[in-house]
């Protein structure tokens, strides 16, 4: 039996260009999307200024080649750059994460080199946005149960069926769509296709109202006789549900990063309010049960951070990744919401209003849980990787 926990080691030290990239990753969140977090949360407005900036730092085609106008950057870079803008504002990074590793990732990874040079390089550059469909109203995990189907009319597809809650659903106009091509085939039916706006029929409804994260774009996409030409299949028929299994792989190191930035956001706003806030003559910070708190806090971030790193290190090195992605996701994701909640009880009655960032962060933090697998499949998938080796 391999328990998995002693095989992969990895350097945990940064380059210089690795921390440059995370200086960047960090002025820019500092500096471009600080000032409007609250804004874009209390309005909902999807963010269009930031992302065409951050298209212009190389941050919307991260692991792209450079050939495609991408960066052509690792996925330890990917995972400084979503940590560091979700350390400000989780809901701008779940859109670079989203975009980067699902649509643009999945057909950059199984796409023909025409798929590839068709779409890769509007996505990569930021002239438009990736969207990506598995989740349906009854099925998310569960490939049996999809009910989107194509079917072949010549050399084309016709899709018929619906999407919910897809990031970016109405603010891009590419997505990659799972659909079942032959039913009997189970999980070995799916496929997956290119799908965009300009196709008759595909069409995106309103956008969702959030707990959190509010100002990420998510809603339904809705496919009614799409006809979509048959070079659009990626890869062959039958592979799309292995493909999407393996592109989640590599998104919930992305999820994770996201997980570890809001640990540390939330974390240093809870220093930064306990060292300012005084009670009975002493600041919060002096008291024991408030350095506990950080005390934790702090280790499930290091813990979390490792785990990100580790998984990004085993991907960028050609190594087995997909159990590491699932630890780092599950602990950083429970993490997050543990400091997240932890934080506004350090704010105490500030903790709940929005003139802090605490509550903010305690909003946003839950959706890490269930987004890209939730915790229970996570464990599934690790429990599997003990017991069967």
């Amino acid at each position: 039996m391999n328990n998995d926990t002693t095989t992969a080691v990895y350097d945990t030290s940064l380059s210089e260009e690795q921390l440059a990239i995370r200086q960047l990753a960090r002025d820019f969140a500092e500096n471009e999307i600080r000032p409007v977090v609250s804004h874009y949360d209390e309005t909902q407005d999807f963010p269009h200024d930031l992302f065409g900036k951050m298209a212009e730092l190389g941050f919307l085609g991260i692991t792209v080649p450079t050939e495609l106008e991408g960066s052509g950057l690792g996925y330890i870079e990917y995972a400084l750059i979503v940590e560091e803008i979700a350390r400000v504002d989780p809901a701008v990074a779940l859109g670079v994460a989203a975009h980067n590793g699902l649509g643009t990732g999945h057909i950059n990874r199984f796409g023909s080199d025409a798929l590839r040079q068709k779409y890769v390089p509007r996505l990569a550059s930021g002239r438009t946005l990736a969207a990506w469909g598995l989740t349906e109203p009854g099925s998310g995990s569960d490939a049996g149960g999809m009910m989107t189907v194509a079917r072949r009319d010549g050399d084309d597809w016709i899709i018929n069926g619906s999407k919910n809650f897809i990031t970016h659903g109405n603010v891009g106009d590419v997505a990659v769509i799972m659909a079942v091509t032959d039913r009997e085939r189970g999980a070995n039916g799916v496929s997956a296709f290119v799908v965009d706006k300009t196709m008759a029929g595909f069409s995106a409804t309103k956008k969702e109202n959030k707990l959190g994260m509010r100002c990420s774009d998510t809603a339904s996409l809705v496919l009614e006789d799409v006809r979509v030409p048959g070079e659009n299949l990626i890869g062959e028929e039958g592979q799309g549900f292995k493909q999407a299994l393996q592109i989640l792989d590599g998104g919930r190191i992305s999820i994770a990063a996201l997980s570890v930035g809001l640990a540390q956001g939330a974390f240093e706003a809870a220093v930064r309010y306990a060292g300012e806030r005084h009670q009975f003559g002493r600041s919060l910070s002096d008291f024991q049960g408030t350095q506990f708190k950080l005390a934790k806090m702090a280790t499930d971030i290091t813990a979390g951070r490792l785990l990100t790193y580790q998984a990004a290190w085993l991907r960028d090195n050609g190594q087995d990744y997909a159990t590491m992605a699932s630890k780092a996701k599950y602990f950083a994701s429970e993490a997050s919401v543990r400091c997240a909640e932890e934080s506004v009880q350090i704010h105490g009655g500030y903790g709940y209003i929005k003139e802090y960032p605490a509550e903010k962060f305690y909003r946003d933090a839950k959706l890490l849980t269930i987004g890209e697998g939730t915790s229970e499949i996570q464990k599934i998938v690790i429990a599997r990787a003990v017991v069967r080796g």
